[in-house]
């Protein structure tokens, strides 16, 4: 990227404070887990720094359930920045203790909610070195899938992940609404998803 991914510009905001917009207006309190040596802009939301060690995605995780004070935590990774909040505000509202998104036959752990009684769990197989799709699959998750995700949007948009200065571009032409992506999203809160096998 060439950055920082957190502090990449997008439509001249930084992805992470776009993020951070978008959980606010979900009506979540945004809380950003980064490492203790990651640039960071200006942020006026709490900053939680994860360990140093290890390098992996469920150290966030971890990190920001244990700081929960007893509450589930709705993650999102600061590079999909075209995530629409209601989404947001719908996985909040979920009550198993697990509950990711799943995109093409994957899951999406970092669009998910987590409760506090799966922080051990997972504290566990980080440890042991499990990849956080392993490690969220053992947990036996509630999957969303895609077509309901789809409820608030195209996937494919709502699922787009900034990995290059191409991916800025392409984002940028999104927001401004060019592009194949549908820009609608949906109105009310759809039904809580049936478990999938």
């Amino acid at each position: 990227m060439g950055a920082p991914k957190a502090m990449v510009e997008l439509a001249s905001r930084p992805l992470v404070a776009r993020v951070v917009a978008t959980v606010g207006s979900a009506g979540l309190d945004p809380v950003v887990v980064a490492k203790p040596d990651s640039p960071l802009p200006k942020l006026d939301c709490r900053v939680l720094s994860e360990p140093s060690e290890p390098h992996h995605p469920l150290t966030g995780v971890v990190t920001a359930l244990s700081a929960s004070g007893g509450r589930g935590v709705v993650a999102i990774a600061c590079d999909m920045p075209l995530v629409p909040s209601k989404l947001l505000t719908w996985l909040a509202q979920l009550e198993q203790p697990l509950a990711v998104c799943e995109r093409q036959g994957k899951l999406e752990p970092l669009l998910g909610r987590y409760s506090p009684e799966v922080c051990e769990p997972l504290a566990e197989s980080l440890d042991a070195g499990l990849s956080m799709r392993d490690a969220i699959a053992a947990l036996d998750p509630f999957v969303i899938p895609e077509d309901r995700v789809a409820r608030f949007g195209d996937p494919a948009r709502i699922f787009f992940n900034v990995n290059s200065p191409e991916d800025v571009e392409r984002a940028e032409q999104l927001l401004a609404g060019g592009g194949r992506f549908s820009r609608g999203l949906m109105t009310g809160d759809p039904a809580p998803p049936k478990r999938v096998a």
